[in-house]
Protein backbone atom coordinates (compact mmCIF):
# COMPACT_ATOMS: atom_id res chain seq x y z
CA UNK A 1 0.00 0.00 0.00
CA UNK A 2 1.43 3.40 -0.91
CA UNK A 3 2.15 6.42 1.72
CA UNK A 4 0.45 9.74 2.02
CA UNK A 5 2.76 12.69 1.45
CA UNK A 6 1.07 13.43 5.01
CA UNK A 7 2.00 9.91 6.52
CA UNK A 8 5.40 10.37 5.17
CA UNK A 9 5.94 13.64 7.25
CA UNK A 10 5.04 12.41 10.43
CA UNK A 11 8.27 11.37 11.29
CA UNK A 12 11.38 12.43 8.79
CA UNK A 13 13.73 10.96 12.10
CA UNK A 14 12.87 7.61 11.27
CA UNK A 15 14.65 6.88 7.64
CA UNK A 16 17.72 8.62 8.93
CA UNK A 17 21.00 7.33 11.00
CA UNK A 18 20.59 7.94 14.67
CA UNK A 19 24.13 8.42 15.20
CA UNK A 20 23.47 12.35 13.93
CA UNK A 21 20.53 13.86 15.33
CA UNK A 22 20.31 16.45 12.65
CA UNK A 23 17.83 15.26 9.66
CA UNK A 24 17.48 17.22 6.48
CA UNK A 25 14.93 15.44 4.35
CA UNK A 26 13.49 16.74 0.86
CA UNK A 27 10.08 16.99 0.33
CA UNK A 28 8.62 16.49 -3.20
CA UNK A 29 5.06 17.71 -3.63
CA UNK A 30 3.03 18.19 -6.37
CA UNK A 31 0.69 20.78 -6.58
CA UNK A 32 -1.29 22.48 -3.04
CA UNK A 33 -2.49 19.59 -1.67
CA UNK A 34 0.35 17.62 -1.47
CA UNK A 35 2.00 20.34 -0.17
CA UNK A 36 0.26 21.16 2.84
CA UNK A 37 -0.28 17.52 3.96
CA UNK A 38 3.76 17.36 3.66
CA UNK A 39 4.27 20.76 5.87
CA UNK A 40 0.90 21.25 8.05
CA UNK A 41 1.37 17.62 9.88
CA UNK A 42 5.52 18.63 10.50
CA UNK A 43 4.77 21.75 11.60
CA UNK A 44 1.82 20.86 14.16
CA UNK A 45 3.47 17.85 15.44
CA UNK A 46 6.73 20.11 16.01
CA UNK A 47 4.13 21.94 18.18
CA UNK A 48 2.70 19.59 20.12
CA UNK A 49 5.67 18.12 21.30
CA UNK A 50 6.93 21.62 22.28
CA UNK A 51 9.56 22.26 19.76
CA UNK A 52 10.59 25.54 18.45
CA UNK A 53 9.14 26.05 15.06
CA UNK A 54 9.92 28.17 11.91
CA UNK A 55 9.00 28.43 8.37
CA UNK A 56 10.72 30.15 5.38
CA UNK A 57 9.22 29.76 2.17
CA UNK A 58 8.01 31.26 -0.59
CA UNK A 59 5.32 34.20 -0.26
CA UNK A 60 2.51 32.36 -2.19
CA UNK A 61 3.28 29.46 0.26
CA UNK A 62 3.61 31.11 3.25
CA UNK A 63 0.40 32.74 2.44
CA UNK A 64 -1.37 29.03 1.69
CA UNK A 65 0.57 27.77 5.09
CA UNK A 66 -0.57 30.50 7.30
CA UNK A 67 -4.08 30.06 6.20
CA UNK A 68 -4.09 25.98 6.65
CA UNK A 69 -2.74 26.75 9.88
CA UNK A 70 -5.07 29.16 11.33
CA UNK A 71 -4.14 30.23 15.07
CA UNK A 72 -1.51 28.00 15.31
CA UNK A 73 0.40 30.27 12.77
CA UNK A 74 0.67 32.89 15.75
CA UNK A 75 2.78 29.77 17.47
CA UNK A 76 5.10 29.69 14.16
CA UNK A 77 7.90 31.74 13.32
CA UNK A 78 7.02 32.62 9.55
CA UNK A 79 9.22 34.24 7.46
CA UNK A 80 9.54 35.13 3.57
CA UNK A 81 11.86 33.12 2.21
CA UNK A 82 11.96 35.63 -1.19
CA UNK A 83 13.18 38.68 1.31
CA UNK A 84 15.16 36.95 4.12
CA UNK A 85 16.70 34.49 1.65
CA UNK A 86 16.90 36.19 -1.85
CA UNK A 87 21.09 35.66 -1.77
CA UNK A 88 21.37 32.11 -0.83
CA UNK A 89 24.63 32.86 1.05
CA UNK A 90 22.67 34.99 3.75
CA UNK A 91 19.94 31.75 4.46
CA UNK A 92 22.19 29.47 6.82
CA UNK A 93 23.95 31.93 9.03
CA UNK A 94 20.20 34.60 9.02
CA UNK A 95 17.28 32.18 8.78
CA UNK A 96 18.20 28.67 9.73
CA UNK A 97 21.31 29.35 12.22
CA UNK A 98 19.39 32.36 13.82
CA UNK A 99 16.39 30.64 14.64
CA UNK A 100 18.18 27.48 15.82
CA UNK A 101 20.80 29.34 17.54
CA UNK A 102 18.01 31.34 19.82
CA UNK A 103 16.80 27.80 20.88
CA UNK A 104 19.49 26.01 21.62
CA UNK A 105 18.73 22.65 24.18
CA UNK A 106 16.11 21.59 22.43
CA UNK A 107 15.06 20.18 19.44
CA UNK A 108 14.20 22.57 16.54
CA UNK A 109 12.18 21.95 13.78
CA UNK A 110 12.55 24.19 10.20
CA UNK A 111 11.05 24.45 7.00
CA UNK A 112 13.16 26.25 4.49
CA UNK A 113 12.25 26.34 1.19
CA UNK A 114 14.97 28.37 -1.06
CA UNK A 115 14.76 26.99 -4.53
CA UNK A 116 10.81 27.63 -6.28
CA UNK A 117 10.31 27.95 -10.49
CA UNK A 118 11.05 31.33 -10.95
CA UNK A 119 14.37 31.59 -9.19
CA UNK A 120 16.32 32.66 -12.28
CA UNK A 121 19.74 30.57 -13.57
CA UNK A 122 22.50 33.11 -12.00
CA UNK A 123 20.94 32.36 -8.43
CA UNK A 124 20.63 28.75 -8.85
CA UNK A 125 24.32 27.43 -8.74
CA UNK A 126 23.95 29.25 -5.05
CA UNK A 127 21.21 27.90 -4.28
CA UNK A 128 22.06 24.29 -5.02
CA UNK A 129 25.46 24.94 -2.87
CA UNK A 130 23.52 26.52 0.18
CA UNK A 131 21.45 23.08 0.05
CA UNK A 132 24.64 20.81 0.24
CA UNK A 133 26.32 23.59 3.21
CA UNK A 134 23.54 22.83 5.19
CA UNK A 135 24.74 19.32 5.89
CA UNK A 136 27.81 20.59 7.00
CA UNK A 137 26.63 23.42 8.82
CA UNK A 138 24.40 21.51 11.17
CA UNK A 139 26.33 18.31 11.93
CA UNK A 140 25.92 16.85 15.71
CA UNK A 141 22.40 19.77 15.93
CA UNK A 142 19.28 18.58 17.04
CA UNK A 143 17.47 20.21 14.32
CA UNK A 144 15.31 18.91 11.27
CA UNK A 145 15.07 21.13 8.28
CA UNK A 146 12.47 19.69 5.72
CA UNK A 147 13.15 21.76 2.25
CA UNK A 148 10.18 21.45 0.02
CA UNK A 149 10.35 20.97 -3.38
CA UNK A 150 8.09 21.57 -6.42
CA UNK A 151 8.14 18.13 -8.50
CA UNK A 152 5.79 19.56 -11.09
CA UNK A 153 7.63 23.02 -12.25
CA UNK A 154 11.21 22.56 -11.10
CA UNK A 155 13.40 20.69 -13.67
CA UNK A 156 14.74 17.72 -13.51
CA UNK A 157 18.39 18.65 -12.69
CA UNK A 158 17.24 20.56 -9.94
CA UNK A 159 15.47 17.49 -8.40
CA UNK A 160 18.61 15.61 -9.21
CA UNK A 161 20.66 17.82 -7.16
CA UNK A 162 18.10 17.69 -4.95
CA UNK A 163 19.02 13.77 -3.85
CA UNK A 164 22.41 15.08 -4.35
CA UNK A 165 21.97 17.29 -1.32
CA UNK A 166 19.45 15.42 0.94
CA UNK A 167 19.87 12.02 2.81
CA UNK A 168 16.35 10.92 2.67
CA UNK A 169 13.30 12.36 0.13
CA UNK A 170 9.87 12.42 0.94
CA UNK A 171 7.14 11.68 -1.55
CA UNK A 172 4.05 10.39 -2.01
CA UNK A 173 5.53 7.05 -2.04
CA UNK A 174 7.18 7.48 1.64
CA UNK A 175 10.77 7.61 3.26
CA UNK A 176 13.26 6.81 0.74
CA UNK A 177 16.97 6.66 1.73
CA UNK A 178 19.20 8.61 -1.28
CA UNK A 179 21.48 6.98 -3.08
CA UNK A 180 22.68 9.98 -5.04
CA UNK A 181 23.42 11.65 -1.61
CA UNK A 182 26.63 12.98 -2.51
CA UNK A 183 26.83 17.36 -0.81
CA UNK A 184 30.50 17.85 -1.29
CA UNK A 185 30.05 16.45 -4.66
CA UNK A 186 27.02 19.63 -5.65
CA UNK A 187 29.33 22.00 -4.08
CA UNK A 188 32.55 21.35 -6.42
CA UNK A 189 30.14 21.05 -9.17
CA UNK A 190 28.95 24.57 -8.74
CA UNK A 191 32.48 25.85 -7.99
CA UNK A 192 33.12 26.43 -12.03
CA UNK A 193 34.50 29.30 -13.32
CA UNK A 194 31.94 32.64 -13.64
CA UNK A 195 31.14 33.59 -16.97
CA UNK A 196 32.74 36.67 -18.32
CA UNK A 197 30.85 40.02 -18.53
CA UNK A 198 29.44 40.69 -22.24
CA UNK A 199 29.65 44.46 -21.41
CA UNK A 200 32.52 47.17 -20.84
CA UNK A 201 34.29 46.74 -17.12
CA UNK A 202 35.67 49.40 -14.66
CA UNK A 203 38.56 48.02 -12.68
CA UNK A 204 40.87 49.81 -9.97
CA UNK A 205 43.58 47.88 -7.87
CA UNK A 206 44.16 47.69 -4.44
CA UNK A 207 47.75 46.87 -3.69
CA UNK A 208 47.05 48.52 0.44
CA UNK A 209 45.31 49.81 2.60
CA UNK A 210 45.46 53.42 1.17
CA UNK A 211 44.24 52.22 -2.17
CA UNK A 212 40.56 50.82 -0.67
CA UNK A 213 39.02 54.67 -0.56
CA UNK A 214 39.82 54.90 -3.96
CA UNK A 215 37.95 51.77 -4.98
CA UNK A 216 35.40 52.68 -2.45
CA UNK A 217 34.64 56.11 -3.91
CA UNK A 218 34.29 54.84 -7.61
CA UNK A 219 31.68 52.10 -6.54
CA UNK A 220 29.41 54.33 -5.18
CA UNK A 221 29.98 56.55 -7.63
CA UNK A 222 28.71 54.24 -10.11
CA UNK A 223 26.18 52.68 -8.28
CA UNK A 224 24.98 55.90 -7.76
CA UNK A 225 24.99 56.79 -11.45
CA UNK A 226 23.45 53.83 -12.43
CA UNK A 227 20.27 54.68 -9.80
CA UNK A 228 20.70 52.80 -6.53
CA UNK A 229 19.20 54.85 -3.65
CA UNK A 230 21.55 55.92 -1.02
CA UNK A 231 21.20 53.23 1.54
CA UNK A 232 22.54 50.81 -1.05
CA UNK A 233 25.24 52.90 -2.37
CA UNK A 234 26.37 52.87 0.78
CA UNK A 235 25.56 48.81 1.26
CA UNK A 236 27.85 49.06 -2.31
CA UNK A 237 30.64 50.90 -0.51
CA UNK A 238 30.74 48.42 2.40
CA UNK A 239 30.38 45.29 0.10
CA UNK A 240 33.65 46.09 -1.80
CA UNK A 241 35.96 47.92 1.38
CA UNK A 242 34.86 44.69 3.20
CA UNK A 243 35.91 42.31 0.32
CA UNK A 244 38.99 44.56 -0.76
CA UNK A 245 40.09 44.05 2.93
CA UNK A 246 39.77 40.20 2.73
CA UNK A 247 42.07 40.18 0.11
CA UNK A 248 44.87 42.62 1.58
CA UNK A 249 44.85 40.05 4.25
CA UNK A 250 44.24 36.31 3.19
CA UNK A 251 44.36 36.68 -0.66
CA UNK A 252 48.00 37.05 -1.02
CA UNK A 253 48.27 40.70 -0.26
CA UNK A 254 46.45 42.57 -3.33
CA UNK A 255 42.75 42.79 -4.62
CA UNK A 256 41.12 44.04 -7.99
CA UNK A 257 38.13 45.46 -8.07
CA UNK A 258 35.48 44.98 -11.45
CA UNK A 259 32.53 47.00 -11.28
CA UNK A 260 29.70 46.68 -14.23
CA UNK A 261 26.00 46.75 -15.09
CA UNK A 262 24.36 43.61 -15.82
CA UNK A 263 21.22 44.57 -17.38
CA UNK A 264 18.87 45.54 -13.66
CA UNK A 265 21.84 44.49 -12.09
CA UNK A 266 25.38 46.76 -10.37
CA UNK A 267 27.77 43.88 -10.07
CA UNK A 268 31.11 44.52 -7.71
CA UNK A 269 33.34 42.03 -7.76
CA UNK A 270 37.42 41.37 -6.14
CA UNK A 271 39.37 38.82 -7.46
CA UNK A 272 42.73 38.19 -5.81
CA UNK A 273 45.30 35.00 -5.62
CA UNK A 274 44.03 33.40 -2.37
CA UNK A 275 42.19 30.00 -2.27
CA UNK A 276 39.04 30.22 -0.02
CA UNK A 277 39.60 26.78 2.11
CA UNK A 278 36.48 26.93 4.25
CA UNK A 279 33.34 26.06 2.14
CA UNK A 280 31.17 28.04 5.36
CA UNK A 281 33.11 31.17 5.07
CA UNK A 282 30.25 33.61 4.77
CA UNK A 283 28.06 31.23 6.40
CA UNK A 284 28.60 31.26 10.15
CA UNK A 285 26.88 33.65 12.56
CA UNK A 286 29.83 36.42 13.97
CA UNK A 287 30.99 35.14 16.98
CA UNK A 288 30.76 37.75 19.92
CA UNK A 289 33.44 39.26 21.01
CA UNK A 290 35.57 38.36 17.81
CA UNK A 291 35.36 40.99 16.38
CA UNK A 292 37.46 39.52 12.68
CA UNK A 293 36.02 37.04 10.27
CA UNK A 294 33.02 38.77 9.62
CA UNK A 295 33.66 40.50 6.23
CA UNK A 296 31.93 37.59 3.93
CA UNK A 297 29.38 37.20 6.14
CA UNK A 298 28.61 40.96 6.34
CA UNK A 299 28.53 40.76 2.45
CA UNK A 300 26.37 38.12 2.29
CA UNK A 301 23.80 39.99 4.78
CA UNK A 302 23.76 43.39 2.38
CA UNK A 303 24.09 42.15 -1.23
CA UNK A 304 20.90 40.76 -3.47
CA UNK A 305 22.96 37.80 -4.82
CA UNK A 306 26.39 36.77 -4.18
CA UNK A 307 28.37 34.16 -6.96
CA UNK A 308 32.09 32.72 -5.90
CA UNK A 309 34.32 30.67 -7.75
CA UNK A 310 37.76 29.42 -5.64
CA UNK A 311 40.95 27.39 -6.85
CA UNK A 312 44.18 27.25 -6.04
CA UNK A 313 45.10 30.19 -8.72
CA UNK A 314 42.56 32.53 -6.82
CA UNK A 315 39.11 33.38 -5.77
CA UNK A 316 36.47 35.35 -7.47
CA UNK A 317 34.03 36.99 -5.78
CA UNK A 318 30.70 38.81 -7.72
CA UNK A 319 28.01 40.73 -5.85
CA UNK A 320 25.25 41.38 -7.55
CA UNK A 321 22.58 44.81 -6.10
CA UNK A 322 19.34 44.84 -8.11
CA UNK A 323 18.64 48.39 -9.01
Amino acid sequence: MSTTVDEASESPKSSESSADPFVHPALFYRGEAEYLAGTVPFVLDGLAAGEPVAVAVPAGNLALLRAELGADAERVRLLDMGEAGRNPGRIIPGVLRAFADAHRGTPVRIIGEPIWPSRSELEYPACAQHEALINLAFTGRDVTILCPYDADRLTSDVLADAEATHPVVIDTTGHRNSPAYAPDRVVATYNQPLPEPAVPVEAVEAAAATDIPKARRLAGARAAGAGLPASRVADVELAVTELLTNSLDHGGGTGTLHIWLDGGRFVCEVRDRGTLADPLAGRRPARPGHPRGRGLLLVNQIADLVRLHTDSGGTVIRTYFHI
